[in-house]
């Protein structure tokens, strides 16, 4: 269900991005695309460990 809600949120925000907005709304927009889009980001402690 997560993942539904996921993509249907980063499709809509890019969808609203597409429509004429003030300044103030599409930074708002930007920002929550980039939160979702952030989700999809291996976090830093997902990583392997390289060899060193």
């Amino acid at each position: 269900m997560e993942s539904f809600i996921h993509r249907e949120n980063l499709a809509l925000f890019r969808m609203r991005l597409a429509e004429p907005h003030d300044d103030a709304e599409r930074k708002v927009l930007l920002q929550l695309l980039a939160e979702e889009e952030a989700k999809d980001l291996p976090q830093s402690n997902d990583l392997p460990l390289g060899k060193n």
